[in-house]
């Protein structure tokens, strides 16, 4: 009984975000870079998903796709940017214990949704290049909207389970995460509680949910490239590859900043590194995503001159 007083006396209520740095001088500048970041991604996605729904000749499988990944991007950046902006604004660093356990609940469903998402794109494309004769047989509508809700549902069954875990640790302590968004190893180094079955789970289910879609996306990509290498003419090959070789990279980034933070052997002196690797998933991608998916391909060029 003394034991829970003590806990309730002590109890954190709120944790405070550090962000990317505590100097009041560049917040502004911050606050202006995070702001120009967040509005080219909101529009970027916005009209991706606009242009998709507007236009008949887009309504093929791999623009349904893009328009899925598009409104992905759009939630996952804002689960994390307008907080930082708040913050930069001088409206404080703080963030409830339960705001901190919400805001990473969203931000790892939509995060495990488009491991999911990436890979279902990747196999739609080995699809229609490497067997263009039975892609709209195998392909279909049906098949479409299978692997798009599996993404959606997949991303937030499985981190239900983590959320879940880590609501149940408690916080007597530090209240101040170095980071900027509440992720799951900053509040577990943070818990005053045995939390090792939480950093144990955290990583196996990382592990599962980036590390198979992954290698089905890079062998996906191994198949298109062995089939490019096939092409007669070489401005074919050379354009082709220009293609695939800038959705492979942004592809690689996204999935091997995951996979260091979140899967291979995590160390808190190695822990502001992680920071940086984070920044490319939560805000690079999501910037990057629209126009190397869908603004350099022909039929969208197309679509904006009509």
């Amino acid at each position: 009984m003394a034991n829970q007083e003590w806990k309730n006396e002590t109890g954190v209520t709120e944790f405070i975000l550090l962000d990317f740095g505590n100097d009041p001088e560049l917040d502004p500048l911050l606050f202006l870079m995070f702001l120009s970041i967040y509005i080219v991604t909101i529009t970027g996605n916005t009209f991706i998903i606009v242009l998709v729904g507007a236009n008949r000749h887009l309504h093929t499988p791999m623009y349904f796709f893009l328009g899925n990944l598009a409104c992905l991007e759009i939630c996952y950046s804002s689960s994390i940017l307008p907080r930082m902006l708040l913050s930069y604004l001088g409206r404080g660093r703080s963030i409830s214990v339960r705001g901190c356990l919400a805001q990473y609940y969203f931000f790892g469903c939509l995060a495990a949704a488009e491991c999911y998402l990436l890979a279902a794109m990747s196999y739609d494309r080995c699809l229609a290049l490497c067997r263009p004769l039975h892609y709209p047989a195998h392909m279909g509508p049906r098949l479409c909207l299978q692997l798009a809700a599996a993404s959606w549902i997949s991303g937030f069954l499985s981190n239900s389970v983590l959320t879940c875990l880590l609501s149940k640790l408690d916080f007597c302590g530090p209240n101040k995460i170095d980071h900027f968004f509440c992720d799951s190893f900053p509040m577990i180094k943070l818990s005053c509680s045995d939390a090792r079955v939480a950093g144990l789970v955290t990583s196996v289910v990382a592990g599962v949910c980036s590390l198979p879609p992954f290698l089905l996306t890079f062998s996906s990509y191994l198949h298109i490239i062995a089939t490019v290498m096939r092409i007669p003419s070489a401005t074919g090959r050379k354009k082709a590859f220009s293609t695939c070789s800038s959705h492979l990279i942004v592809v690689i980034l996204f999935y091997w900043s995951i996979l260091v933070v979140y899967v291979l052997p995590h160390q808190d002196k190695q822990f502001k590194p992680h920071k940086v690797f984070s920044a490319f998933y939560t805000i690079l991608t999501p910037l990057v995503n629209p126009f190397i998916y869908s603004l350099r391909n022909k039929e969208v060029k197309e679509a904006l001159r009509k």
